[in-house]
């Protein structure tokens, strides 16, 4: 890694670090998360050279999988069925929202079909800017897009959670780490590192966050772990993932921000109008309560959601599960039906 590499990425965590600070100064919801997030987002835009964190980012955030794992218990394997008339909505949930999404983004802005099928459809970013690029779509629009639509759910979910839910967003997400277990928090980091690196080679989908989840549930259902991890580590997770929402933005040209960025917002102003409805319709109805169906049918980032859920004290089982099943039906499907409409 060359010294220019590092200049950027010491000068990214110093102001990550002051966002943070000024959040929890200020008492906002979740500082660890959108105060690095918003400073971040302000450095790049204002033409600052910010670097993401890279695999160190990448370490955090497999503990937002272990955290998952961790909830997995038998007594959570027997309440599956419970959630099951939930799941299938979430075909639905994205289809609707590829259905308004595509000829927004296709004859609204003037994207190409590529760039506007791809960015319209609510899956993971990495995932959705291979398979746009593949098919000729514009990677940089793409990964815009898709950005904004996180930083813009990453904002409003916990003013909405604040606000109907009365809930405090600025307490700790766990136990202090001098009240657990070393061992546990020793399995907790190699069940993180072994899964997400075991994803990875297999090639499955958000490897990082996935493959941790698999390993934990299985040590957590053996009884081997039995616990979440510790607060400090969640805030760590969420504060390498402030930073990698923000710093998408570097590099932004004019342009870029006139046409992508306001399709962006556009696009995630209908997207709010789609997840509304669900959320409404399946909390009115009482298959789900309110809170899960809330934070499930919210289609930000697999890791965003998962640190947003474990902030709101959720029941995490039930919101990751529907959020992998999201993920899992676009990868799955995008592609074949995209390929379908071409000829």
């Amino acid at each position: 890694m060359n010294r220019k590499v590092i200049k950027n990425q010491g000068i990214t965590l110093l102001l990550a670090a002051i966002g943070a600070g000024v959040f929890v100064w200020l008492s906002l919801p979740m500082p660890m998360l959108l105060g690095p997030m918003a400073i971040c987002l302000v450095a790049a835009l204002s033409g600052a050279k910010l670097k993401g964190m890279g695999q160190v980012g990448m370490f955090f955030r497999t503990f937002l999988g272990v955290a998952v794992g961790s909830t997995i218990t038998p007594d959570v394997i027997t309440r599956l069925p419970e959630i099951g008339t939930s799941l299938m909505f979430v075909p639905l949930f994205v289809l609707a929202i590829g259905g308004i999404g595509y000829p927004l983004l296709r004859y609204g802005f003037g994207f190409n079909h590529p760039t506007a099928y791809f960015a319209a459809m609510p899956g993971g970013l990495q995932d959705m800017l291979i398979f746009g690029e593949e098919a000729g779509g514009d990677v940089r629009a793409l990964g815009l897009i898709h950005a904004t639509r996180v930083l813009v759910i990453l904002t409003i979910a916990p003013i909405v959670l604040s606000l109907v839910w009365q809930l405090d967003l600025t307490q700790p997400p766990g136990v202090p780490a001098r009240l657990m277990d070393p061992w546990q928090i020793v399995l907790m980091v190699v069940a993180g590192v072994v899964g997400w690196k075991g994803a990875e080679k297999i090639g499955l989908f958000g490897a990082s966050i996935l493959g941790p989840l698999i390993l934990t549930a299985m040590l957590s259902l053996s009884g081997i772990i039995t616990h979440r991890p510790p607060a400090e580590i969640i805030w760590a997770a969420q504060f390498f993932i402030g930073i990698a929402v923000g710093v998408k933005y570097v590099g932004i040209t004019a342009r870029e921000l006139r046409v992508d960025v306001t399709a962006g917002l556009v696009f995630s102003a209908a997207v709010a109008g789609v997840a509304g409805a669900f959320i409404y319709g399946i909390g009115r109805s009482g298959i789900a309560p309110q809170l899960e169906a809330f934070l499930s049918f919210l289609p930000g980032g697999q890791a965003e959601m998962t640190v947003v859920a474990i902030i709101a004290g959720a029941d995490l089982s039930f919101v990751v599960t529907h959020h992998i099943l999201r993920i899992f039906v676009v990868i799955l499907f995008a592609p074949v039906v995209n390929r379908l409409l071409n000829r």
